[in-house]
């Protein structure tokens, strides 16, 4: 059986550092420049494998360099891409993500072959997927995909975790199936309506649904579905860029869900993969795995 199945979107990001965002119609000089394996899915399927998952991916990418490039990413991560498919008439999914010096960062997404599955297809011909023990969601790929994934893996006794990044309005139907929400503040207040957190919080939570707010530097903020609330402390680390901590969280969330971790460990250990991550250089993200982890909770007595 998988552990976690992954079903998302494959971008290649290309990295760009500067002193800030540019303005309107501003040329801003920036000092560096470089291209990384992204997407919200491929972030969190190799964090998930990083952090001792048994993952595979469905997905698609274009017939072109930097599909290939993503395909590779994966494989060397240890994810199964029995899955991804190739669309050999639209490229590779892309981003361009600008990197402040204070490590904040902003990005534009080019979706390219993410938005071409066949949501009528996957059924079949993605079949493998669905004997996984989680199932973890983003909104980079179009919603019917999402939702033909969710009621294939619910059918067969998966947890489905949504992180309902980037935010937009998700329909019912997908969010009834949804067994733990992951939703920062800007994602909250557009699905809840509300500014205040306590607020959103209590509109997102259902009776069959658990709700984790992250809140960067802040730490996080879970309201399981009986009512209850947890709050966890952010790690306190130095961080170089906050680019990809979010993908992180959630791809070492699902990884302790699917070894079968309550809630609240998942949640602290989750909230130290992606501490550990931000204070980490580029070239270094990749050696983070589950035993730095474990070696961290050791030292400040976890939360298990």
């Amino acid at each position: 059986m998988i552990d976690v199945a992954v079903v998302g979107s494959l971008h290649l990001d290309i990295m760009v550092a500067a002193p800030r965002l540019p303005a309107l119609d501003e040329t801003l000089i920036g000092q560096s420049w470089g291209t990384k394996c992204g997407g919200k899915g491929g972030n969190q399927a190799v964090a998930a494998a990083r952090f001792g998952a048994k993952v595979a991916f469905g997905g698609q990418t274009g017939a072109d360099d930097f599909g290939e490039r993503l395909r590779t990413n994966l494989v060397e991560a240890g994810v199964d891409i029995s899955c991804v498919g190739t669309d050999r008439l639209t490229g590779s999914g892309m981003s361009v993500a600008i990197t402040e010096a204070h490590g904040e960062y902003g990005a534009v997404v080019v979706s390219g072959a993410n938005l071409t599955f066949d949501p009528a297809a996957i059924g079949t011909a993605w079949a493998p997927l669905w004997n996984c023990k989680v199932l973890l969601l983003q909104n980079e790929i179009p919603e019917p995909v999402s939702l033909a994934a969710a009621r294939m893996a619910k059918e067969r006794g998966a947890k489905v975790v949504l992180n309902a990044a980037p935010a937009r309005p998700i329909g019912s139907s997908l969010l009834d199936l949804v067994d733990v929400l992951i939703v920062n503040r800007v994602e909250a207040k557009m699905m809840s309506g509300y500014d205040d957190a306590n607020a959103a919080l209590d509109a997102l939570r259902w009776s069959s649904r658990d709700v984790i707010l992250t809140r960067g530097g802040e730490g996080l903020t879970l309201l399981a579905r009986d009512g209850k609330r947890t709050d966890i402390a952010a790690l306190d680390v130095q961080m170089l860029s906050s680019h990809g901590a979010g993908d992180c969280f959630c791809g070492s969330f699902a990884a302790r869900l699917a070894a079968g971790d309550k809630l609240v460990p998942a949640c602290g250990y989750a909230r130290t993969a992606a501490g550990l991550f931000v204070a980490l250089p580029n070239e270094d993200q990749c050696a983070l795995d589950h035993a730095a982890v474990l070696q961290r909770e050791a030292a400040q007595g976890g939360l298990r």
